[in-house]
């Protein structure tokens, strides 16, 4: 699979998704109620398991990109 093709299934099938889950705890966390405790720590969970996704796709990307330079070499 072209390295292309690759990062932009990766996009759709955890970026955007995680980006919605984002929004969505943010809303959640605006709401002028207050949550109870297992709610919030299970929020506080998905964003930092978000952000762990959103670093290894990061990561991801930078070997992509260093083994499609490599290949043109």
């Amino acid at each position: 699979m072209e390295p292309g093709v690759f990062l932009a299934a990766l996009l759709i099938f955890v970026g955007i998704p995680a980006l919605t889950v984002i929004k969505i705890a943010r809303l959640r966390a605006m709401r002028p109620q207050s949550l109870s405790a297992d709610v919030t720590e299970r929020l506080e969970a998905v964003e930092h398991r978000v952000e762990d996704l959103q670093q290894e796709l990061a990561e991801t990307q930078e070997r992509s990109d260093c083994s499609a330079r490599l290949g043109k070499d």
